[in-house]
């Protein structure tokens, strides 16, 4: 049997032309994909990119439930499959995979610019390793009663603070592994925390649709935000920790939005970021140096993630990252990097480019 090559030769079935292996080796890592991009003059084009996409071997086995950025190499991520794994996503290798947990991860809080985080999982625990120390946990938690929603780290990384499905707050002394404080409010099932830079407050936020401030000085509540129409999945504070976003479920377009709010005296709801269709599980605010303009990003179960004038509400672009089922974690990887854990697809690196404005590019997996 014979087949041709670029040069129209015709050879036997089992002799190949070398330079057709390599450049069908190139067009098996090129991407296409569609996706939408909004100009600021309010039309929109699709466009189709073209583009090379690296596989590299995944992180996990299955749903990745979680990912955060532990340094401008390296992240943590965690999923059904009770592994929480340090991978270099630049090089594409996995750089610790650690065990401990008995079931599902649900959340990792990094300590930046160490090799020290924490992980919570749906067999309740709080977990702290060390990438440089052993493959056992440092230090372990437990003192929920559900499983654990909530991580977050203080400034000074001596406190962490825990939320769970059982309406409680916890504050630990990451040292001696102790809790100091406890503090309980009848219906509130934590769903995220974050650590106000610099502050002693803590933002969470909750399935009553209520965004709350704690301040980390007895474990009290501070302030609650106006009750939102559908449960707050997740928050983000802004570098200055002048503002903070909130993130809400949906379905068919009804909620699925994020919302800014300020975090200073006034304390008031700045804009609001709708334009997904179902229910956003993730928003982030990016690095200022990314564009002229302040801009947040979004992640939804619509399989899309938006990138947003802060400012205006606007949507400057749309990545649809199709065949990943429902996005679960958004997270900043380095200025112009953004990594996101999917359902289906495991984790996928995306790339902002300002070639012809500003663009989201999708440009390895893992």
């Amino acid at each position: 049997m014979l087949f041709r090559c670029h040069l129209k030769r015709a050879l036997p079935q089992k002799v190949s032309c070398k330079f057709c292996a390599v450049m069908g080796k190139l067009q098996s890592k090129l991407k296409y994909s569609t996706y939408k991009y909004s100009r600021p003059d309010g039309f929109r084009d699709e466009r189709i990119q073209t583009k090379a996409f690296q596989e590299y071997s995944p992180a996990h086995v299955d749903t990745v439930s979680v990912v955060a950025a532990l340094n401008s190499d390296l992240c943590v991520s965690g999923g059904k499959d009770k592994t929480v794994v340090t991978y270099n996503w630049r090089t594409g290798n996995v750089v610790k995979r650690l065990k401990g947990h008995e079931r599902e991860i649900t959340k990792i809080a990094c300590i930046h610019k160490s090799g020290q985080f924490f992980s919570a999982s749906r067999d309740k625990m709080v977990m702290m390793w060390d990438l440089q120390g052993s493959s056992q946990p440092r230090q372990q938690f437990s003192g929920h009663s559900m499983v654990v929603t909530g991580l977050a780290v203080s400034p000074d990384t001596s406190q962490l603070c825990t939320g769970s499905r059982d309406n409680t707050l916890l504050l630990w002394d990451v040292g001696t592994g102790q809790c100091a404080e406890r503090a309980s409010v009848s219906r509130n099932l934590v769903t995220h925390l974050c650590w106000v830079p610099r502050e002693p407050y803590i933002l969470q936020t909750s399935e009553d649709k209520t965004i709350r401030l704690w301040d980390s000085r007895g474990l009290q509540v501070a302030h609650v935000f106006p009750a939102k129409q559908h449960i707050q999945t997740y928050c983000d504070v802004s570098e200055d920790g002048h503002k903070c976003i909130s993130c809400s479920s949906g379905f068919g377009g009804e909620g699925c939005e994020a919302t800014l709010w300020d975090l200073r005296q006034t304390r008031n709801r700045i804009c609001e970021y709708k334009g997904h269709f179902q229910t956003v599980a993730s928003c982030v605010f990016l690095p200022r140096a990314l564009a002229l303009m302040p801009v947040i990003a979004t992640s939804s179960h619509d399989c899309k993630v938006k990138i947003w004038n802060q400012d205006s509400g606007a949507c400057l672009f749309t990545l649809s990252l199709d065949g990943s089922g429902p996005l679960t974690s958004l997270a900043v990887a380095d200025t112009v990097s953004l990594l996101c854990a999917s359902f289906s697809r495991g984790i996928r690196l995306l790339r902002v480019d300002h070639s012809r404005g500003l663009e989201l590019q999708e440009v390895a997996g893992f």
